[in-house]
């Protein structure tokens, strides 16, 4: 097995080093430059490996087997839960495995949302959210009667609470995403978690783009659920956790039902599992499980601290750079501190169609997201159709930001951006 990251001088040189994709890939004979971790990461060799040695080597069902293989299959999965929860710094009991971070939030909607929300309570939001933190509690209020508000954010992408506590009035449960995966907004929940608790509410995040770029502390930032996907975070695709606190996840009922998150069953009826196991139907994506927790000791051996400032020392580097475009037409999106802000930058470039630049993009061998990002919503309130997205990770350099700057200044010449940003005019 390639040994992960070691930390010397050559740091990130050695970061770079360890994804075999970035070692070796080119695009149309240029160096892939990948732009788009917020979508899904690229995986280092050693997560690569966990999953080959698990497929070629102890390939078993899990928790049913006595036989050798199935038993180290078993350590293998509940150990790598403990390095999951451990990263979030969660008790492994209190850590459901999901196949992402949608499911996980179905899971609290459908679970603890049937069992809790009434008609007239009120389910609170916030204007940024992904669909899938959206959706679900359009679908709960609409079967139950419930009433779904919003924290407004203002044109920078930042929320807005001044109102908060008035909003909060009748609030059953806030949900809202830690980091906005179109802005990159950070939300402050030092503000928004303890009010909501002292409104009665409980409070659910979707930490989906915050656990892979800074470190999450479940019990410091002392929400009741918080939502995440592995494969946003270096690990296989298909495998995410919902951590909840034990109370809740003990009062609410089953998910899904099945084998596995039973007791013991009779042609009467059914007595379900201990937690987490309760929430775990049928067979897991056991591959998944194991190559996250590579994944995460692989984070954590880099140091959560210096992934964060990594990205911010790249994302302030991209505005300064994305600045010198301005004059030709380049519109950023959202909070330009790189405080506030994590991973991502949104931007438009004159009146270049999103899906046109990232194409033009992509013959340079720069990978940017395109559209609405599942945030149409959001779209619409901002008065953007789409916009171009460019999101950084453990294995970016300034050199990615050069080469993505590069070719926007490609598309700028295919176009005829001109200094007044118009299409079609000449330069100068």
């Amino acid at each position: 097995m390639r040994a992960c990251v070691a930390d010397d001088a050559s740091k990130l040189a050695r970061i770079v080093g360890d994804f075999p994709i970035l070692r070796e890939r080119t695009v149309r004979g240029r160096r892939l430059v990948y732009l788009d971790s917020a979508a899904t990461s690229q995986k280092p060799q050693c997560v690569i490996d966990a999953l080959v040695t698990y497929y070629s080597t102890y390939n078993a069902n899990i928790h049913r087997g006595v036989y050798e293989i199935a038993a180290r299959a078993t350590d293998a999965f509940e150990d790598a839960r403990a390095k999951v929860a451990r990263f979030v710094n969660a008790n492994p009991r209190d850590l459901v495995w999901t196949r992402n971070t949608t499911e996980a939030i179905n899971l609290v909607a459908h679970s603890w949302g049937g069992a809790n929300i009434k008609p007239g309570d009120v389910i609170l939001v916030t204007q940024l959210e992904h669909h899938s933190n959206l959706v679900p509690w359009q679908e709960l209020a609409a079967k139950t009667g419930a009433r779904l508000a919003y924290v407004p954010v203002d044109d920078r992408g930042l929320h807005v609470l001044d109102d908060l506590d008035d909003l909060l009035d009748g609030v059953k449960l806030v949900a809202l995403s830690h980091v906005s995966n179109t802005l990159g907004t950070i939300a402050p929940l030092d503000v928004i978690v303890p009010r909501a608790h002292a409104a009665g509410a409980v409070v659910l995040v979707d930490g989906a783009q915050a656990a892979p770029n800074m470190p999450v502390d479940v019990k410091a930032l002392d929400v009741d659920f918080y939502a995440f996907s592995g494969h946003k975070m270096c690990a296989p695709t298909g495998i995410g956790a919902l951590y909840g606190k034990r109370a809740l996840l003990e009062a609410m009922p089953p998910f899904l039902t099945g084998g596995d998150m039973i007791r013991t069953v009779t042609y009467e009826g059914a007595t379900f599992n201990d937690l987490p196991w309760k929430f775990e139907a049928g067979t897991s994506n056991i591959a998944g499980a194991i190559g996250f927790g590579a994944a995460v000791e692989y984070l954590s051996q880099i140091g959560m601290e210096w992934v964060r400032e990594h990205e911010r020392s790249l994302a302030s580097y991209a505005f300064e750079r994305l600045r010198e475009l301005e004059p030709r037409g380049l519109v950023v999106y959202g909070p330009r501190d790189p405080d506030l802000v994590a991973d991502v930058i949104s931007f438009n470039y004159a009146d270049i169609h999103p899906h046109d630049l990232a194409s033009i993009l992509d013959g340079e061998g720069v990978c940017i997201r395109a559209g609405h990002h599942c945030t149409m919503p959001l779209m619409e309130k901002m008065g953007w159709p789409a916009t171009a997205r460019a999101s950084f990770y453990i294995y970016n350099t300034k050199q990615d930001v050069d080469a993505l700057i590069d070719a926007l200044g490609k598309a700028a010449a295919i176009f005829k951006i001109g200094r007044a940003g118009v299409a079609g005019a000449l330069d100068g």
